[in-house]
């Protein structure tokens, strides 16, 4: 083919899609390359994720857009779309690229070469602290590398080539990378958008993608040395729909509250992330400029798997059982739990970060068992996990389990060898033996049939709602048990969370005086105590 001299709307449509199929093809590859010993989700699958988000939207527009209209579709997409810190970066460089398509019909070198400059100023922008040998690094060599270019199918590959260089370099500039033996993990992303865009505009053959075994990694038995990168405990998400002269202000207090902080956006519409030990002054600090939705909290320590690999540990070999669970939970213990009680995936989730249906379905994929069950642990949970039978081959039923405790319960019905059916009647059977109760922290003020609540009161909850308050945790804890325990039950499990104390634990085991008690370490974000009773 001859090489373009300009993109089109359906020239860039075409870019777009082929990135898209380029990171679902290498998800696997650029996840193997994430390193850090906190890592912020899986690059690989973050980056992917995003870019299903914008083709999916571009898929949606007529034929016949114009560049105006696929611009727009791409930064609102790839805004709503983004996943992860990676994934939010990357959003905000293709919102930076689509300001060149403003008022033009074709994409010249001009305007090329623009698009990159204001999409390596966004990313940079977006992030409080930037750090060299990461994917801005990348996408900063890739817009200089075509200041002396001609054409525009010199320019694509210009970019590209620089890409490539830069991404070579990343080792040099991240001490954990270099003793890892690996590449940037997000830099590997980037790379292929100038992959695609070289097949568009100039023809050239698309990458091949490597089989995994031949992503070589160092392997030893040190721990890597600590970087700079974020080591606080979790990740917070959400798309925040806020008032613009306010973001200053709300980025100042983030910045106070944590790091690895990308805010991107515009006209009222922010994706915002950030890592962090306080989450919910992370949430309320958002509450302060506007309105936080689709909010996703994500305990870190629990995706440090990928360090482990790193390291030279084993990937999980043993062979899919006949029926396969998927779990929703938040809380390293509790990750720790449901696998040991059989569970094939464990999806990070729970109040206030329910997964999205393509994450529920991407767990059940990865069983890579015929017949599956979803235990969503949460009643905000189960209208996305029903969905997820229409769109995966395996078959895929949920029994509609509205707590963690009640999903641990169902777990003990649960036989691997043994069918679908079968494991759907033991199971629902030992999840609704349960009562469950909650124990939390209020954020706002309102009334219950206990009283009047107050920001900061803890409070237990029920069933059918707040059942006990106090400013004392220990009170309400007390009166949380009393509650709900009936001369029928026999068995109290405490599982306790961030914020649990032997002091309160030991106030719970004298309220289930006459019960056996039983205590585990879940480590669920902002629920120090879940209560069961059997």
């Amino acid at each position: 083919m001859s090489p373009l001299n300009e993109l089109r709307a359906a020239d860039v449509s075409k870019a777009i899609v082929t990135f898209d199929a380029l990171l679902r093809a290498q998800k696997d590859v650029i996840n193997r390359l994430n390193v850090y010993p906190v890592p912020d989700g899986d690059t690989g699958t973050n980056m992917s994720l995003t870019m299903q988000s914008v083709a999916a939207g571009l898929a949606s527009l007529a034929e016949g857009a114009s560049l105006g209209e696929v611009g727009k579709t791409i930064a609102h997409a790839s805004l709503l779309g983004a996943r992860g810190n990676s994934g939010v970066i990357l959003s905000q460089m293709l919102r930076g690229f689509t300001e060149c398509f403003s008022g033009v019909d074709q994409i010249g070198l001009d305007e090329f070469r623009t698009g990159l400059s204001i999409a390596n100023e966004r990313a940079r922008q977006a992030v409080s602290r930037p750090v060299e040998g990461t994917i801005l690094s990348v996408a900063q060599a890739a817009a200089e590398a075509t200041a002396s270019s001609t054409s525009l199918a010199e320019a694509v590959r210009a970019a590209r080539d620089g890409a490539v260089v830069a991404l070579a370099h990343t080792p040099e500039q991240l001490p954990v990378l270099k003793q890892a033996g690996v590449v940037d993990s997000g830099g590997t992303g980037l790379v292929l958008w100038f992959d695609a865009l070289c097949h568009v505009v100039a023809g050239d053959a698309l990458p091949i993608t490597p089989a995994l075994p031949e992503v070589h990694l160092a392997t030893t038995s040190a721990p890597l040395e600590p970087t700079d990168i974020s080591a606080l405990r979790y990740e917070v998400m959400f798309i925040l729909e806020g008032n613009d002269d306010a973001m200053g202000v709300f980025r100042s207090t983030w910045e106070s509250l944590g790091d690895s902080i990308v805010i991107v956006g515009g006209d009222g519409l922010y994706n915002c992330h950030i890592h962090t030990d306080h989450v919910g002054p992370s949430i309320e600090a958002a509450l302060e400029v506007g309105r936080p939705r689709d909010i996703r909290v994500t305990d870190l320590l629990e995706q440090a798997g990928e360090e482990g690999w790193v390291l030279g540990a084993a990937l999980p070999t043993s062979p899919a059982p006949a029926t396969a669970v998927v779990a929703v939970a938040a809380g390293t213990g509790l990750v720790t739990l449901f696998t040991s009680l059989g569970v094939r995936q464990v999806v990070v989730g729970g109040q206030t970060m329910n997964p999205s249906t393509a994450e529920l379905a991407a767990a059940v994929t990865a069983t890579g068992s015929a017949n599956v069950i979803i235990l969503p642990n949460n009643k905000n949970i189960r209208a996305v996990a029903e969905q997820v039978n229409a769109v995966v081959a395996p078959d895929v039923r949920v029994i509609a389990t509205n707590s963690v405790q009640e999903g641990l319960s169902a777990m003990v019905g649960y036989v691997a060898d043994l069918g679908l059916e079968q494991n759907l009647l033991a199971m629902t059977a030992a999840a609704e033996a349960v009562t469950a109760g909650e124990l939390t922290q209020a954020v706002r003020d309102t009334t219950s049939d206990v009283g009047a609540v107050l920001v900061g009161d803890w409070i237990g909850l029920g069933a059918g709602g707040i059942v006990s308050v106090s400013a004392s945790i220990a009170e309400a804890a007390q009166q949380l048990v009393a509650a709900l325990r009936t001369d029928e039950h026999e068995l109290m499990t405490i599982v306790e969370g961030d914020g649990a104390s032997p002091e309160v634990t030991a106030v719970l085991r004298e309220a289930a005086d006459g019960l056996d008690v039983q205590v585990l370490a879940g480590g669920q974000p902002l629920y120090p105590y879940l209560i069961g009773l059997e």
